[in-house]
């Protein structure tokens, strides 16, 4: 694995393996995964060629317990497709930002155009992702904290975990990401934001191939280093019911062993 990542990283092998080390070593959940899977998502960090320090921001392992078997999954940080998108040589503006009350006063629907207003509060009403690129084509996203909040609750297992506590990071993730895979340039020239968005949020296998084991296949963002999302509970399944079976001459229902149970 070493010889690996020398041969994709080069010089810069020893300080991503010591990071990834050191991320193991911080995070005792990580550590209970499969190291196959933990691999792997270093793997991808590292053909990204994008730190998986968590204090960064770019792109992170993140344990999770699925079928009671932890296993690591990849994310990507939004200032990771941030790096992705400026590296094609092809976006001029990559940004992310909250949006607070007054600051839009109405957005086109036809045209997708913004007419913006003044701040008129503190209070943060929504999440806007734009880029432009360098033949001056320009795109925005702009999405509600309520729609924000419709789309974890909707996509994201961890809604519960990881959105409450980091908000912020993952409405960012989620209105860029949904922004460049939508309207963003995708070629052969671009295959590290393709690989970027395939390999997002999922488990990846030694063959290569992902296992999306969230319930959802694209969306948000996390910039927690220790998050573990556990199995949602399942429902014990409902009691076969008991034959019974009345006395034609009484109406007494009989006791079980003088009923007759077919399998």
């Amino acid at each position: 694995m070493k010889q690996r990542f020398e041969y994709i990283l080069g010089k810069k092998s020893a300080g991503f393996i010591s990071s990834l080390l050191s991320l193991t070593n911080a995070n005792p959940k990580l550590q209970e995964c499969n190291p196959q899977t933990v691999l792997s998502a270093a793997m991808t960090a590292a053909t990204l060629d994008l730190p998986i320090n968590p204090n960064l921001g770019f792109a992170y392992i993140v344990p999770y317990r699925n079928k009671g078997v932890m296993q690591a999954q990849y994310q990507m940080g939004y200032k990771g497709y941030i790096q992705l998108a400026m590296r094609t040589g092809q976006y001029k503006t990559v940004n992310v930002c909250p949006v607070y009350e007054g600051q839009i006063q109405e957005i086109d629907c036809f045209t997708g155009e913004i007419i913006r207003g003044e701040k008129t509060s503190d209070t943060i009403v929504g999440y806007m992702a734009y880029f432009k690129l360098i033949n001056g084509f320009e795109k925005y996203l702009y999405m509600t904290v309520a729609e924000l909040e419709a789309h974890g609750r909707k996509y994201s297992k961890a809604y519960g975990n990881l959105w409450v506590s980091n908000f912020s990071a993952m409405a960012s993730k989620t209105v860029l990401k949904l922004l460049i895979s939508k309207y963003g340039i995708m070629s052969i020239e671009m295959m590290g934001m393709e690989k970027a968005l395939a390999a997002d949020q999922a488990v990846i296998n030694p063959d290569g191939s992902y296992n999306y084991i969230d319930n959802k296949t694209h969306d948000e963002p996390i910039d927690a280093i220790a998050a573990t999302i556990e199995d949602e509970p399942q429902e014990e399944p409902a009691p076969e019911p008991v034959p019974v079976e009345v006395d034609p001459e009484t109406g007494e229902i009989l006791p079980p062993e003088h009923v007759e149970t077919k399998i």
